[in-house]
Order: C-alpha cells, then structure tokens, then sequence
C-alpha cells in the first residue's frame, strides 16, 4: 500500500519520473489495441494442479489446459504429464441423450426420447445413474438395463431435482446446472429437492425473431412476492421407497445446499427463515426424513449460507466458516453441534480454507490479514494457537496446495510487481523461483503505472482505491477520470495486483485518469463493514464514492465536469445512482443492465439486504434510482439486453419513462436477443466500442479514432 502523498512530495516525484520517462520508447497503437507482441511482459507457466504430493503440473506458457509436464518439487526435473484415465464409467449428455462411457473409452447410449434429459450423475459405486427430465427424476440401473420414474408429479410448474429459477441463481449456484439432486456417499439413497412454483409470478420475456416472436415466460419471484415451495426428498435403493424431510414446504422459509454425512447416515441440511437472519442445520434421517438441529445461527442484518461443511475424519466434528464475530473467521464444532474452538480470531477475513492436516492438528488457510487487499496463506493450530504467516512480502498471492500440505506454488504480485511464482515448503521456505512474468524491454518504454492508495473517511473508513494517472502527468492540467465499478455488498475490486492492460496503456496515454474504488461494504471491512448498507442500499456506497472522488479532484488534477463511472449488473445500479442521487459529483455514466429499483429483483438477494417492500418501504423508495431521475443533469447512457432473464429489461424501461416524463435528455441502447450480459461476440464488441466513442466525445472532446480501434479480421485456415 502507498501511503497518501503531501501535494509538494507528489510534484517533485512527477517531475523526476517525467524527466526519466522522456528517454524511454513508446508503445505502438498495435501493442495497445490490437494485441501485437511486446517484450514487457513475459508469459509464465500456469500451474494446473498436482500430479501427486511432489510435482506439481505445469502446463504450457500462457495457456490453460493441455497434459503439461510433471515438475519435481526439489530438482526441478519434468517428466511428461497424462492424467490419469477415470477410476471408472463416466455418463454424459449429447444428442440429447445419456451415455455411458467406460475405461477403456466404448460407450454405451442408456436412453432415447425426444427431448433433452438433464444433469446425469453416476452413483458412487457407479452402479446407477440419477437424471431428470419434464419436471421427474429418474433412475438407470446400469446392469439391469432397467429405468425407474422415481417421481410422477412433474409439470410446467413442479420440479423433482430441478432447482426452481431462484434457487438456482441465488441458493444452490450456477455452477449446478439447475441440479437439486444428490446421492449419499454410499449409494444407498438419493435426495433431492421438490419445486412448487404454482404461487410464483410469472414474468414474459419478449423475443423479436421472426415475423410474429415470441414470448419466453419464467417463474421469478420479485422482492416481497411468493417464492417457491420446497421440500426433500428421499429414495431409498434398497427398500425402493421414498419418504420425506420433516419440513413444512408451506412455511415462508428457505432450504439451502445440503451435505451428506461422510457415512451416508444422515444429510445434513441447510434452513433459513424468510428474513434470511436465522441460519440453522438439520441433521436429517434418510429413512424416516426426522430432523434434529445442530447448529442455530443469528445476525441482526442477513446470513450467508455455508458454502460447505468440512467433516473431520479421526478427529470427530466439522469445521466452518462464520462471519458472526462481525469478521470471516473459522470454527470448529463437534458432531453434536457444540463449539470445540474458535479457531482464528480477529479484525480480518478468511477468504478459503485450503486443506486440514487432522494428523497434525493444523488447519492451512488463506486471508486478508495482512492488507485487506491482499491474501496471505497461514496455518494454525486446531486450538486457534500457533498462527504462522507462510507468505511472504507485501503481495496479493494466490496459492495452489500439494495434496498432502507439504509443498505449495505462489503466484504473487502487487501493483508495481509483475507477476512471479515459486514454490515453497509448508514452513514457507523458499524452494525455487519458477518464473517471473516481468519482459526483456520492461524498464524501456514509457508505461502508465498503477498506485493503491486509502483514503480516510469521516468516520474512520481507509477506503482502498487503484489510480492509474496519464503517461506524462501535469499537475497544471486537469483530466478526465474514468470509474469503473461492480460495488455489490462483499464484492470489492480493488486489490494489490499486478495487471497489464494494452487498452488501459492506451486510455493513459490519451490523458485519462482511471480508477477503481471500493466502498465500506465491499468486503475491506469484513461483516462490521457490510452491516452498514442492511436495508439501506445505495446510501453508504455513494457517500464513500464521493469522499474519494473529492481526494482525487484536491489531489490529482481531475477535472470535476467529466467524471465518468461505468458497471454492470450491480454496476449498472451504482452506475445510474450515481448520476442522480450523485448528479452534483458524477457528470457521466453508462449504466449496463442494472437494477433501477429493488423492489424489481428477485426475492432472496434483494430481500437479504432490504428486507421485503412492505416491512422497509422507506428502504426501497430511498434506494431506488427512479426516485432521484429529477436529479439527473449529466450524461447518463443506459444499456440492456431485451431477454436479460436475471436484471429484467423492466427496470431500465422503468426509469426510461420516468424520465421521458421528466423531460430529461439521456441515451439508450439495447441489445435484441441478449442475456445478461452479452453473449452474441458481435453484440458484446459492439457495446465496447460504443463505450469507446462515449469516452471520445464526452470525456476527450475530440473525434473517434476509428482505424486505430479497428481490429484486423481474423483469419481462416
């Protein structure tokens, strides 16, 4: 981290680096916009992973993926890399149909219908496979060649291990594939989760391809609005019965991921009340579907759902992460429930839980202890004693652990390092240097560089910020600033890491000030910070925003009539807010498919840091963008995707009109056909140019180069 600089020390460091940068090459329009090679920075191997407790995988220079080589940790020597063949028979989807792939690689095709057959997952013992399909779930037993609809009550709007739209974005994750099944270790039974969305509104998503279109409707619940009733279920292989958890699938509460003990004999589910600020775990029986607490969580604002549950295998109990103490830390708890330690403590967050050596009695983990924007890795005792910081430096570092915990890779940097990677013992002794990211030519061209600075708030906040100044900086001049922002709750951007960006060399050189901020919530703060923001969104953010961007217009030349800020999703918000409720500072923005009020998001997320409309009207009417469009007196574009299934194009059609009714002058483009996000590569380079001509004519004041941003056609074999 730089401390703040006095204004006298900051002139005589530009001059000196401005005299020093007069001898030094330029970087050509290609290295910055076109991708041509430059010898600045280097390419560096990408650890994939570990072959086994002594090598770790290297794979190409640069690139993902691929066999790699096998490094010995201690001599350095690489031996060819294969992974290894699967341990047994795979299943997969394609033609719509399921496979099953053996070892030796023949396939087998286990089903045949019409329609496309969902989420196939092979039992342990590799004997049954799981699916879904129209609303049932089924099972395959592989050597009887038999199929068994395990459900029959599947329709449009009842789901037997398929998660219902909200689930699946905000409970279970994307990463399920909208799977709410899951088989217990030892085969014997399946649970899954059963989806009533008979009460949830519908919402229309218009298409316009073709002559006539079409209308895609989606069960999604808006802040306040019925969600959908859920209740577990279990099959029972051996006794070919199903029973249910004790649950009531009419109360108004919430069922999250769920864990299997490591003996099958109980799954262990996750419960939350509507309100989301009572966290409790049921062990439940897969027989008889009786529940017994284990675990009773409250917070005065939201909880989170555990993301997992670490079983101990000989040292009985589990450990969790808990963010109660007002800071991510880790607890571990016995299998009745009852707290054995606390394990780490203090004002700073666990980010990940790396590995448990249980034969040791140590726990390796990483965290931002050190500088909140930036991780460490450190080990500690069961007993919460004995913290060891095994990085080293004032460095973000991203660590890749040997399956054992003796060995691991570091890949670090800060924001004036380029990247490097070595590899370490689990005592944090150096090994060896692997690579280091930084080119022949770095120190030769003229290069805008990057500062994380903090800046202190009125009460008591060190807000972190990344400023990245023009090439040739004049305190004299006054610049633009281009911010770019996310600015969701525990989802900060700011950290101490290398990065080199031809397009951000090129905004520098054209005399742009470019800045990420993040605010009291982004996660810097831990659960204390975000606690600010409950049922109050937009408030804190935009006061934090605001305390910064006065530091830079006292301290960095920034000219207070083309402050421009720019995000997406969360980002559009934030983006939008700021040019109304924040129209005194922020004088430009494109707001990209953004939430303009909350009570048009879907119910969990909103509802976890709003509560519902009719218990915090106040909240919602203080924090949506519509009630300050009479603010509006910059340059606001607004941008959405007209079938975005998650931020619906509602919400930038809401405050469209209501600023049609205002009278007020702004700029729209919307995208046909396109998610959130933009998925089509020609929408989504359409959209980036766009942003690029926003900038040279409200920012630049002068007129797009359009060869320079040209890109050459790609070419064909």
């Amino acid at each position: 981290m730089l401390t703040l600089p006095r204004k006298s020390l900051w002139v005589a460091l530009a001059l000196t680096a401005f005299s020093a940068q007069a001898q030094k090459k330029q970087l050509t329009t290609g290295q910055m916009l076109k991708n041509e090679p430059n010898k600045i920075v280097a390419p560096i191997p990408n650890i994939t992973g570990w072959a086994d407790n002594t090598h770790y995988i290297k794979g190409a220079a640069g690139r993902r993926g691929g066999n790699g080589t096998a490094v010995d940790v201690l001599t350095g020597a690489e031996t060819p890399y294969t992974p290894p063949p699967a341990k047994g028979t795979t299943v997969s989807v394609h033609d719509k149909d399921i496979y099953l792939k053996a070892v030796d690689g023949t396939e087998t095709r286990l089903t045949k219908t019409v329609d496309l057959e969902q989420n196939p997952q092979l039992s342990p013992d590799g004997k049954m496979v799981a699916y879904t399909f129209g609303g049932n779930l089924y099972l395959i037993d592989i050597a009887a060649g038999k199929t068994s609809k395990l459900t029959t009550d599947g329709t449009d709007v009842i789901y037997n291990g398929y998660a219902s739209w909200v689930y699946y974005e905000e409970i279970l994750g994307r990463p399920t594939q909208y799977r709410a099944f899951w088989w217990s270790p030892d085969s014997k039974h399946l649970a899954w989760m059963h989806f009533n969305d008979t009460r949830v509104p519908m919402f229309p998503i218009y298409n316009s391809e073709g002559q006539h279109g079409f209308t895609e409707l989606t069960r999604y619940p808006e802040a306040g609005d019925p969600n959908p009733e859920v209740k577990m279920g279990f099959y029972s292989i051996a006794d070919n019965k199903i029973s249910w958890a004790d649950f009531d699938e009419k109360a108004d509460t919430y069922l999250g991921t769920p864990f299997w003990s490591p003996d099958g004999s109980s799954l262990w589910m996750q419960w939350m009340n509507r309100d989301q600020n009572n966290l409790k775990i049921y062990t439940v029986n897969p027989t008889t579907g009786a529940k017994k607490e284990i675990y009773d969580e409250a917070q005065k604002t939201w909880l989170d759902w555990f993301d997992d549950i670490n079983f101990l295998k000989s040292n009985p109990g589990y450990i969790v992460k808990s963010d109660k103490s007002g800071w991510m830390q880790l607890y571990w708890y016995g299998m009745d429930g009852k707290l054995k330690t606390q394990i780490t403590k203090g004002d700073f967050t666990v980010t990940n839980l790396t590995y448990i050596d249980e034969k040791n009695k140590l726990v390796y983990f990483t965290a931002r202890k050190e500088n909140s924007a930036r991780v460490d890795f450190y080990k500690i005792g069961f007993t919460g004693k004995g913290l060891t910081r095994l990085t080293t430096g004032e460095y973000n570092h991203n660590i890749n652990l040997s399956p054992e915990g003796s060995y691991f890779t570091d890949s670090y940097s800060n924001v004036s390092t380029p990247t490097k990677l070595a590899v370490y013992d689990n005592k944090g002794k150096l090994i060896k240097e692997i690579a280091d990211s930084k080119g022949a030519e770095y120190g030769d061209y003229e290069l805008a560089t990057t500062q994380l600075l903090r800046v202190k708030t009125a009460d008591g906040f060190d807000l972190p910020m990344t400023v990245m100044l023009p090439t040739n900086f004049d305190k004299t001049k006054k610049y633009p600033v281009v911010i770019s922002i996310y600015g969701g709750p525990n989802a900060g951007t700011v950290m101490d890491t290398w990065r080199f960006s031809g397009q951000s060399q090129w905004w520098a050189k054209e005399g742009i000030i470019q800045v990420a901020l993040d605010h009291r919530a982004s996660g810097h703060f831990g659960k204390a910070g975000q606690n600010y923001i409950y049922k109050d969104l937009g408030k804190w953010e935009m006061a934090d925003y605001i305390t910064m961007v006065k530091y830079l217009e006292a301290n960095y030349g920034v000219d207070p009539a083309r402050i421009m800020i720019t995000g997406g999703s969360y980002g559009g918000y934030i983006t939008a807010y700021a040019l109304t409720y924040g129209a005194d500072v922020f004088t430009h923005g494109i707001a990209n498919f953004g939430v303009m009020d909350w009570s048009l998001y879907d119910s969990h997320y909103t509802e976890r840091y709003m509560g519902t409309p009719k218990n915090n009207p106040e909240g919602y009417k203080n924090s949506s963008v519509l009630t300050y469009a009479d603010k509006l007196k910059g340059t606001l574009r607004i941008v959405h995707g007209t079938m975005d299934d998650n931020v619906h194009m509602q919400n930038s059609i809401q405050l469209i009109s209501k600023l049609q009714d205002l009278g007020k002058n702004f700029e729209f483009m919307l995208y046909p056909g396109q998610r959130h996000g933009f998925r089509d590569p020609a929408k989504a380079a359409h959209s980036t140019m766009e942003a690029n001509k926003f900038i040279y004519k409200y920012l630049l004041n002068k007129p797009f180069p359009e060869e320079d941003f040209k890109r050459p056609a790609p070419t064909r074999p």
